[in-house]
């Protein structure tokens, strides 16, 4: 039942998101909310982590390091390119860029059990990525908007070590004390973790309610495209060094879905609402276009 709940995550997100547009009053009271329930989000994917998670780094080092390469390079170059080819607004450009900096999102590890990929490689992946976004994306935002608007790069590095790094870690060692117990109910923090980020997205959607029509059809092409061009890099970008199918797979749903949950958050708290709207609709369509990507290829042989 829960499973079955938690794959369903873009129709509740796109629901959530329609009542949130139509009565943004329900939830912009909410807006104090959203670092809270991006922490809890953080806390979730920590407590489902084991020790041993870390040790596949040392397995497979090349791969992790060609995808964590791919991530901060690729995606945030990508988000710059398409912001300009869409003529994004300077606040939209920056929602963007944040998107395009973070690291990998929890939810392409749902996306990569569907698709029949490395389930295990995905989550290294994740995580070698969530750890180094705390200082990667701070300084990659700088760098592709700092000539635009002031970027506080050192407070940007200590909220991520607060929203991530602190609630990952609280997260890991509980289940390392506490594993027998927490095992049986990781389908319970992972329904946890998507009621948080479909409470996000509709506090944003309701935030921006009144800017949405006027900008939607410019942001929506250009967030399908960043998209498509993570998924697509990363798939062909892996097959160039030789990897196999079901690899390749890995690395673009890795690439390709971001933790654009962190990206609203950055955005809310040090730049704008409307900052936060790219990854509040990201986050939407990269889990529409992971679960299609993720129903084809699981009917394929690798």
């Amino acid at each position: 039942m829960i499973k079955s709940i938690t794959i369903l995550f873009p129709l509740w997100a796109v629901i959530f998101s329609i009542i949130c547009y139509i009565s943004p009053n329900l939830v912009v009271g909410f807006k104090s909310l959203i670092i809270p329930l991006l922490i809890f989000i953080m806390f979730c994917m920590g407590i489902t982590l084991k020790i041993d998670d870390f040790k596949r780094v040392l397995k497979k080092p090349n791969i992790i390091a060609l995808t964590t390469i791919l991530q901060f390079l690729l995606m945030p170059l990508a988000a710059y390119f398409v912001s300009k080819l869409f003529d994004l607004s300077t606040d939209l450009l920056v929602g963007m860029i944040l998107v395009g900096a973070v690291s990998g999102g929890t939810a392409s590890n749902v996306i990569a059990y569907l698709a029949k990929a490395d389930v295990a490689l995905s989550i290294t992946m994740t995580i070698v990525s969530t750890l180094l976004s705390i200082v990667v994306t701070p300084y990659l935002t700088l760098f592709y908007i700092g000539q635009t608007v002031p970027v506080p790069a050192g407070s940007m590095l200590l909220s991520i070590l607060k929203i991530v790094f602190i609630p990952v870690l609280i997260g890991i060692i509980l289940n390392h004390f506490f594993h027998k117990y927490i095992d049986k109910r990781q389908d319970i923090f992972a329904l946890l973790s998507i009621i948080s980020i479909v409470f996000i997205i509709g506090i944003i959607i309701g935030i921006n309610q009144n800017k949405i029509s006027s900008i939607a059809t410019s942001l929506m092409l250009a967030i399908i495209c960043h998209n498509i061009i993570g998924l697509f890099g990363g798939y062909v970008i892996c097959k160039a060094f030789g990897y196999n199918k079901k690899e390749c797979k890995t690395v673009a749903i890795e690439v390709g879905m971001q933790n654009s949950g962190l990206a609203v958050v950055l955005a809310m708290k040090y730049f704008s609402a409307l900052s936060a709207l790219p990854g509040a609709i990201f986050s939407i369509w990269h889990n529409i276009s992971g679960s299609i990507l993720a129903g084809y290829w699981s009917k394929q042989k690798d």
